[in-house]
């Protein structure tokens, strides 16, 4: 059951690949949403002695691992600050499109086709794993957290950027993942459909062995999205959006 699951989540991806990086909130288009994300990135980067104790700190060049990559824009965010990036998706289509764009911008990042729940790759072999919007997808998300955390070197970072939809108070928009075809048919065996609170994540991931479990409400984020929503004369939709990470124990 579980492979027709993942078949029916690749067959979506797959369809939307052409497009993906035209829909809203996959790119950045405005100066406030570089803005944020520009924090985003600085916050969850940090070395994990300096953000324990509330200040920023640096790392050098990361082995970063970014799951679920879809067209790349988290690897591409990573490689421009000089991280040795590496970008896995179970769609065959969303990685071509990553790939070209690699190619076009002339980024050495390796795209790679995986299960997020299974990764074949080598344990500890990253410093930094982040992922965006991809837990809600999978059928086993709890599994993927532990697969995540396995191929992190001790001292690594597990990054979850994420946000909190309520399926039964607002209706997911027309084109979303969440109203597609391949999702209704599938969405009583994906446990995370609509995602969880940020609190629920940072408990999970100290369930997980994490430590220093920080988390953050992106209110930057979702201002600069509601503002450009306005802008576009798109019908104005907040979501809650967050990011949480931990640290590998050394």
């Amino acid at each position: 059951m579980t492979d027709i699951v993942k078949q029916q989540v690749a067959a979506h991806w797959d369809r939307r690949a052409p497009s993906f990086d035209e829909d809203f909130g996959h790119s950045i288009r405005t100066p406030a949403e570089r803005a944020a994300w520009d924090r985003i990135l600085d916050l969850v980067l940090g070395d994990p002695q300096s953000t324990a104790m509330g200040r920023q700190g640096s790392r050098p060049a990361l082995d970063a691992l970014d799951v679920g990559c879809g067209t790349g824009f988290l690897s591409f965010e990573l490689a421009g600050r000089g991280h040795r990036v590496t970008g896995v998706d179970f769609a065959p289509a969303m990685l071509a499109e990553a790939r070209r764009k690699a190619a076009e911008r002339e980024a050495a990042i390796r795209f790679e086709e995986a299960d997020a729940e299974k990764l074949p790759l080598t344990s500890a072999s990253f410093d930094l794993v982040i992922s965006r919007h991809v837990l809600w997808t999978l059928p086993h998300p709890e599994a993927a957290i532990d697969e995540w955390i396995r191929v992190l070197r001790p001292g690594g970072r597990l990054v979850i950027v994420d946000g909190q939809f309520d399926a039964t108070v607002l209706a997911p928009p027309p084109g979303s993942a969440r109203a597609s075809a391949e999702y209704a048919a599938i969405g009583d065996q994906l446990p995370f459909l609509g995602s969880r609170p940020r609190e629920e994540i940072e408990a999970r991931l100290r369930a997980h062995g994490l430590v220093n479990v920080h988390g953050d409400a992106l209110l930057d984020l979702v201002s600069a999205q509601a503002q450009r929503m306005v802008e576009e004369g798109r019908e104005p939709r907040t979501h809650r959006r967050y990011v949480v990470w931990g640290d590998v124990g050394r």
